[in-house]
């Protein structure tokens, strides 16, 4: 019995998920923004503890301006309801068999001038180079279409 419990690899245990806290800067070389670059975050900071991740995105709006959002999500696979003033969005975030990928599906509603549109997003986080690269795999579809993206971030 015993010898069975050694063959398991340590981070097959629940306890045991990467933990990506820290603060992450784009790296636009090796990202494949697609056609997505205005909805790629050149900045993220992460913050990872017990059963919570916030995380904090910087862009830059059209008018040049930066713009930081910030939300705190459970890790619970559990679904993260946030109501704004422009919408509403329901996360639900859930880890690979091994603790080494998190993905956060998200489903967002906008209302604009009467017009409510959907999006629906599925972003597939890993790290790589000993945790000092943040991969982010992300796929966007809504009403105007899909798109796909291959982020790369450095660790500050």
């Amino acid at each position: 019995m015993i010898c069975a419990l050694l063959a398991i690899p340590s981070n097959s245990f629940a306890g045991d998920k990467v933990d990506f806290t820290g603060e992450w800067v784009l790296n636009e070389d090796k990202s494949d923004l697609g056609e997505g670059r205005a909805f790629a975050a050149f900045k993220i900071a992460v913050k990872q503890e017990g059963n919570t991740i916030t995380i904090e995105r910087t862009r830059t709006g059209r008018d040049g301006e930066e713009r930081t959002n910030s939300e705190t999500l459970t890790l619970d696979g559990k679904e993260n309801i946030d109501e704004g003033e422009r919408g509403s969005s329901t996360s639900v975030l859930s880890w690979s068999e091994d603790g080494n990928s998190l993905t956060i599906k998200s489903k967002r509603e906008f209302n604009r001038q009467g017009e409510t549109f959907e999006m629906n997003s599925t972003q597939v986080w890993t790290l790589a180079e000993d945790g000092k690269v943040l991969k982010i795999q992300s796929d966007i579809s809504s009403s105007r279409g899909e798109r796909s993206a291959s982020l790369v971030y450095d660790k500050k």
